[in-house]
């Protein structure tokens, strides 16, 4: 497989997709709060969840309407999650569909609905039913809805890429959110991916959740999920590719992988106050699952994420955090390199200069730890942030 990264790529970039948004006044801020993103081709379509089970109405109504395992559009909004609202949070998220629906002229089962922001809180549907009809849709409107997307979020995430495969030439472009209420297992986090492939349905749901797997479950800010957590996938085969499936997916799923890892590297990048990407790579587990364990702990650990920000080598609390993952260690096999300094070796500290790595570390824009077990060959990767004075500011202040 061949791909090729496209300059300042989105979901548009993606044929047969196009999008808008407005400020409907959702968000008191004069910023974009509400978005259509619209297939002019039938898609078929499939998601993955949170695992919270506290659900949002938007949750609630897209896992419904995804039972058809198609759809051509996604509306969402910033500003409010239309959560922990009972039967008016169903109301206003069933009314949402149904006005974009009408708006594109197809059923409103085909209508996605995602919203993010503040729990409790009703949405002013006033203001959105507006803000519906006045939403115009273009081919380059995809950078419009990954800013629509956007609470605490600093900057959009944005991905398009290229791939020349054996069964042709597809597209695969995504936009996610979320800098906050991040923990594997998914998390507040929007995602949505565009491909124009022909793609067997089947195949797609399996791909998505493997490819979720491996970087959105993999991802931690501050150990906490939300009720809104979605990815979404609609795939509108104008690519006119021979169809991918079990037989022949591999390079659709490698490309897939490569999207949503970039996305959630990109939201780890923009964690609450983060100044920091943390990389935690294990290696030498048991299994992959005990691989995967070892690295979400590690990447999780408020003590790991304070030390980092404040560039300190104290590997202490990397060795403490992998001990309490449930993952199988031997502390006599166990390696440690911080910044690529091996702080650990067969389970004993080393001897590196610690005010050179400190300083090292204080300059560091992104800090790759490496954990060897030296047990199997099980092995992850994780991504996180560093925690900061900021990031409890943020939070602080969240719901005012």
């Amino acid at each position: 497989m061949d791909f090729s990264l496209i300059p300042d790529g989105t979901v548009t970039s993606v044929p047969g997709f196009v999008t808008g948004a407005v400020h409907a006044g959702i968000k008191d801020k004069d910023e974009l709060d509400l978005a259509i993103l619209y297939s002019k081709m039938p898609c078929v379509a499939t998601g993955v969840f949170t695992t919270n089970l506290a659900k949002s109405a938007p949750i609630i109504l897209s896992q419904r309407h995804l039972t058809q395992r198609k759809a051509r559009a996604i509306v969402v909004n910033s500003g409010c999650a239309n959560a922990c609202l009972g039967e008016q949070g169903m109301t206003d998220a069933s009314e949402m569909a149904s006005l974009t629906a009408t708006k594109v002229s197809i059923a409103s089962q085909e209508v996605l609905v995602a919203s993010t922001g503040v729990i409790g809180k009703p949405l002013p549907m006033s203001q959105v039913r507006n803000g519906i009809e006045k939403i115009e849709l273009h081919q380059d409107g995809g950078h419009e809805l990954a800013r629509a997307m956007m609470t605490t979020d600093t900057r959009p995430k944005e991905i398009a890429i290229q791939v020349e495969a054996k069964e042709g030439k597809f597209t695969i472009g995504g936009v996610a959110k979320g800098a906050g209420m991040m923990h594997p297992e998914l998390a507040t986090m929007l995602c949505f991916i565009t491909t124009d492939a022909a793609v067997n349905i089947d195949f797609l749901q399996q791909s998505l959740k493997k490819a979720v797997d491996v970087s959105f479950n993999m991802l931690s800010i501050d150990g906490e999920t939300s009720p809104s957590d979605c990815v979404f996938l609609l795939a509108n085969g104008l690519a006119s590719n021979t169809e991918i499936g079990f037989n022949n997916g591999g390079d659709f799923q490698n490309a897939l992988n490569e999207v949503c890892v970039s996305l959630a590297k990109s939201i780890a990048r923009d964690g609450e106050g983060a100044t920091k990407l943390i990389e935690v790579v294990v290696e030498g587990a048991v299994n992959q699952t005990e691989a995967r364990q070892a690295a979400r702990t590690i990447v999780s650990s408020p003590l790991v994420k304070a030390a980092m920000h404040g560039g300190d080598p104290n590997w202490g609390r990397i060795v403490a955090a992998l001990g309490r993952s449930g993952a199988k260690i031997r502390e006599d096999k166990l390696d440690v390199h911080l910044n690529d300094v091996c702080v650990m070796k067969q389970g004993r500290p080393t001897r590196f200069d610690a005010e050179e790595l400190r300083t090292s570390l204080a300059r560091l824009n992104r800090v790759p730890i490496k954990v060897y077990l030296n047990l199997g060959d099980g092995r992850a990767t994780a991504w996180g942030c560093d925690l900061s004075e900021e990031y409890v500011r943020i939070n602080s202040e969240h719901a005012t």
